[in-house]
């Protein structure tokens, strides 16, 4: 992977450099060559292959709560009325 990143950058990079020493080219042309070819998809590409390891470092960052981590079944939280459905009780009118 590291191989392909290099060799991308090395690419990019003469391709800006030829494009900036071209009589018909600027250096605003070489700059977005340089963004447009190199910065965003090689910034994609390393976000997206390495999505999943930060995923796994982060799970392994997490300690598990004590309930969870002997196997036992947590309910959830239901707030304040834990005994009802969630509906206050009617008042009776006098």
């Amino acid at each position: 992977m590291h191989i392909v990143v290099i060799a991308w950058i090395y690419v990019v990079v003469l391709m800006s450099v030829i494009e900036a020493a071209s009589n018909q080219g600027s250096l605003l042309g070489a700059f977005t060559t340089l963004l447009l070819y190199g910065v965003f998809p090689l910034g994609m590409l390393i976000y997206f292959t390495t999505r999943s390891a930060r995923r796994r470092a982060a799970q392994q960052h997490e300690p598990p709560s004590s309930a969870q981590a002997s196997g036992e079944l947590v309910a959830p939280d239901r707030g304040k009325h834990a005994a009802g459905d969630g509906v206050a009780p009617k008042r009776e009118e006098a």
